[in-house]
């Protein structure tokens, strides 16, 4: 399912899919295998963007929403990740990457963020599955295998 031998970026629908039941069994549980083998290995990667959208989303889009204690261990948690912290020239390469893919502001400053931290995978749903972003390439662990 995964490709573990440099830095993976995770995106916020797939922690969404980790820390929800609400939705898809099947994604849920994919998801949390993908974050686990993450956990052991040592090698994800999130953004503060990924943590801010992570915070609204299991209070505002979840069937069963989080407590904020738990929400903020929960981020405490994945401080022990590697967190990139956009800056301004992180808004700069985020406007280059949108122009340049015709993407949407918000998924390039995901990609910028991924870029930066030099992971080689960014794992999402919402982009194009096997896309490559410069030296990002796209993968969705939720995409059903091909028969």
């Amino acid at each position: 399912m995964s490709y573990m031998s440099d830095k993976y970026f995770v995106d916020t629908n797939i922690l969404m899919y980790t820390h929800t039941t609400g939705t898809s069994a099947r994604k849920h549980a994919r998801a949390t295998a993908l974050i686990q083998e993450l956990w052991d290995s040592g090698k994800g990667v999130v953004s503060t963007q990924v943590l801010q959208e992570l915070c609204v989303n299991v209070r505002k889009k979840s069937a069963d929403p989080m407590s904020m204690k738990d929400i903020v261990e929960m981020i405490r948690d994945y401080e022990k990740w590697e967190v990139v912290q956009n800056e301004v020239s992180s808004v700069i390469r985020a406007l280059e990457i949108e122009e340049r893919y015709k993407i949407s502001f918000w998924d390039a400053l995901i990609l910028q963020a991924a870029e930066r931290a030099g992971a080689s995978i960014l794992y999402s749903e919402d982009l194009a599955d096997g896309q490559i972003y410069g030296s990002v390439r796209v993968v969705n662990p939720l995409k059903e295998p091909i028969p």
